[in-house]
């Protein structure tokens, strides 16, 4: 003998959606244009050696302030022209790549270790420590990042570890606040209550129980920390208290060229873009990683 279902549940049945076995990443289009976008950029720096047609430290007087290959009087000797100093443009624009993501990813990495570790402290143990902590966030979400960055830099001087640093010192606040959320709810979950009860240390929970779970907030704070690292290092090369001269930051190669923005506006431009692009890019993915890794797959 056999049983049929009712007829709504049949048609209930017909109507679910089925599994299509499509990763959800892949499905999300903001994510793999930004992770398109930091990919081909990190192509770029790391095989600047490779790609560049010149030596992007290398003058030539006699070719200064070449146009690109779209102007008139441009050629393809150099596609993207020349600087004041006859450098090529092509060649600084792809080493100046390796600056931008050097500065975004240890600015990330010391930023994510300072706010990893209070935001964590504050949400497990809570009370006084995290009155504490949250004092101490609220006084550094006082200060300006660019003021106190250019202050710090005037004073050290300006060098890439010096820049690196200083904004990974100051950019720590978001990290701490998110893993802080994230931990409040962790800290009440079965697993970790069986871990307490088993006599793991504390150090143990966090390094089996907590930090595994936060690795996808982290991830995604991180990726919006280094786009706000790479803007926030172009704007002290361009204030000349970045990265200096003649290391080709794409901030400070937009400070060299506003003297003949009249003149030559793709000095100007052509940095300006791939700073642009870069920074989209980032932001995207951050954005992207957010909503794959969220549980309600938010589109």
């Amino acid at each position: 003998m056999t049983v049929t279902a009712p007829p709504a549940a049949a048609a209930a049945e017909r109507r679910l959606p089925r599994p299509t076995g499509r990763p959800r990443w892949l499905s999300h289009s903001g994510l793999i244009i930004g992770g398109a976008i930091v990919a081909a950029v990190f192509v770029m720096a790391v095989f600047a050696p490779l790609i560049a047609p010149y030596d992007p430290y290398h003058q030539d007087l006699l070719a200064r302030l070449t146009p690109p290959v779209w102007k008139a009087a441009g050629d393809w000797t150099h596609p993207l022209g020349t600087d004041h100093l006859g450098r090529d443009y092509l060649s600084r624009l792809i080493y100046g790549a390796r600056i931008s993501l050097t500065i975004g990813v240890g600015t990330a990495i010391v930023s994510g270790i300072i706010g990893t570790a209070l935001g964590v402290c504050a949400g497990y143990f809570g009370g006084k420590v995290d009155s504490v902590i949250m004092f101490v966030v609220t006084a550094r979400l006082a200060m300006p990042v660019i003021l106190v960055a250019l202050a710090v830099v005037a004073l050290l001087g300006a060098s890439l570890s010096v820049v690196m640093l200083t904004l990974g010192l100051l950019l720590w606040d978001r990290f701490a606040l998110v893993m802080r959320g994230s931990t409040q709810q962790l800290r009440s979950a079965e697993f970790v209550t069986a871990a307490q009860l088993q006599g793991a240390t504390v150090f143990q929970i966090f390094r089996h129980e907590i930090l595994p779970n936060l690795i996808n907030n982290l991830l995604v704070v991180a990726t919006l920390e280094m786009a706000l690292a790479i803007v926030l290092e172009a704007a002290l090369s361009f204030l000349g208290l970045g990265v200096p001269a003649p290391l080709p930051s794409w901030g400070l190669m937009i400070s060299e060229g506003k003297a003949s923005i009249l003149f030559e506006p793709w000095l100007i431009t052509i940095p300006g873009v791939a700073l642009f692009l870069l920074v989209l890019g980032t932001n995207l993915m951050g954005d992207g990683l957010r909503d794959v890794t969220a549980p309600q797959g938010r589109n």
